[in-house]
């Protein structure tokens, strides 16, 4: 099933790229599965992971994810993705009061997206300051600061983990101290 996932996740995002850089967009959740695989051995959640951004980003569809890789699978990618027609608070606020009742599942799934968006994000910071946040809709950095901080409110069940503290630093080092 994972490499599956793979093969089926590098088709739907062929061309693809990383906001402002030339890093095949593939790697994203390449990284998103190695980081979910930290907290189990579920193929099904290894595969959802994998697949996490091809119904928001790719246009596959919710009935083709659950014909090739079932209903399970297709709902825990349905769960991690935003409808696009809604404004960027709209989906992150979404996201965030989701996150407060989710399960654990989509908390893991969530942070390993998050985390992975983060390794980015701190690198790119390190290279290119304040001027990072051109590249995306928002250019906000005090809005992306209040959606990374929201999903670390959101994932505290998971506080234990080495990921989930990796996170937290890396909020740190971009966003300074934790905005409640």
């Amino acid at each position: 099933m994972i490499e599956a996932a793979v093969a089926f996740a590098a088709k739907a995002h062929e061309g693809a790229f990383r906001k402002g850089t030339s890093i095949p967009y593939i790697t994203h959740p390449l990284e998103t599965a190695v980081i979910v695989s930290g907290f189990t051995d579920d193929e099904e959640m290894i595969a959802a992971a994998l697949l996490h951004d091809v119904v928001e980003d790719a246009g596959v569809t919710r009935k083709e994810l659950e014909e090739r890789f079932g209903t399970r699978v297709a709902d825990l990618v349905m769960e991690e993705s935003e409808d696009k027609s809604k404004s960027w608070q709209e989906r992150k606020s979404a996201t965030i009061d989701h996150l407060a009742l989710a399960s654990r599942e989509a908390k893991i799934l969530a942070l390993g997206d998050k985390l992975s968006n983060m390794r980015c994000t701190a690198r790119d910071y390190l290279l290119l300051g304040d001027g990072l946040w051109e590249r995306f809709n928002e250019k906000d950095k005090g809005k992306h600061a209040w959606y990374y901080w929201g999903i670390a409110r959101g994932c505290r069940e998971l506080e234990e983990h080495v990921y989930y503290k990796e996170y937290i630093m890396l909020c740190q080092s971009v966003f300074g101290s934790a905005q409640e």
